[in-house]
């Protein structure tokens, strides 16, 4: 897994202050920077937060670059719809060389990874049979209607490709380009740091964490789980585990600025 920031706005912080400034005075677009030291920017983005004013902090966003990510991933991340998405496309690119993930508790017990593998081994055989065959089948048929065969091949080739991604799992390895909002980033966290998210989002969140809040730190102070906050949302499924997840993050954050 590869997590990377790519993109951001600049000076992030100062740019949603700005946004509130105007919210919040009669300061013109032309003179909506001036005086925004950091000091005063900080007190904007803390007045933000104590009145629980959010859609400021929708003027900031992130790029991110993540590969060696499953589609069991994908199909999570996307529910997140205050998000872009640019995702490698199993239509368009062949997979001859074939990636996946392996979830932590199937790596840890040796007879369940050597069925795993096993069973990636063979889909990756199967996909590659059906590519081969399709292609095959769909460059006869297209000849036979009067296309030549180089142009028929390559069109025979993105048909084989659209069909045959069918049998692929959901452990196939995927990337993607992500760009969120602070706002949606900060809903991201709240959902996705915590305990009962699966492993591999969870990973994910909390890299994309790591790397933004050296650059936005007052909007990103109390990102993380719910529970950093207040009592656990999540009732009679709770982890039972606030303690030890809020000296996780405690750990991570000052990590993070200290690297940052």
């Amino acid at each position: 897994m590869l997590v990377n920031l790519i993109a951001h706005t600049s000076d992030p912080e100062k740019t949603i202050a700005a946004a509130a400034k105007l919210c919040y005075s009669d300061a013109h677009i032309a003179t909506l920077l001036d005086g925004l030291t950091p000091d005063k920017t900080a007190a904007f983005l803390q007045r933000l937060s104590d009145v629980g004013h959010a859609s400021p902090i929708e003027h900031a966003s992130f790029t991110f670059g993540i590969e060696g990510v499953s589609r069991t991933f994908l199909a999570q991340v996307t529910r997140h719809r205050i998000a872009s998405f640019s995702v490698q496309s199993q239509r368009y690119v062949r997979l001859e060389d074939f990636h996946y993930v392996i979830p932590p508790e199937i790596e840890a017990i040796p007879e369940a990874k050597a069925q795993f593998v096993d069973a990636m081994n063979d889909d990756a055989r199967r996909y590659l049979e059906l590519v081969k065959n399709l292609e095959n089948a769909h460059t006869a048929r297209l000849v036979a209607d009067g296309m030549d065969e180089k142009t028929a091949r390559r069109k025979a080739g993105k048909q084989a490709n659209e069909d045959a991604r069918f049998v692929l799992p959901n452990a196939c390895e995927t990337k993607m380009v992500m760009t969120m909002n602070c706002r949606s980033l900060i809903n991201f966290f709240n959902l996705r740091c915590c305990n009962r998210a699966q492993w591999e989002i969870r990973a994910v969140a909390d890299q994309m964490l790591r790397l933004v809040l050296p650059l936005a730190p007052h909007i990103f102070a109390q990102a993380g789980p719910r529970c950093l906050t207040g009592p656990c949302p999540e009732g009679r499924m709770c982890c039972g585990q606030m303690e030890a997840v809020r000296d996780k993050y405690a750990s991570l954050k000052a990590e993070a600025l200290q690297n940052g």
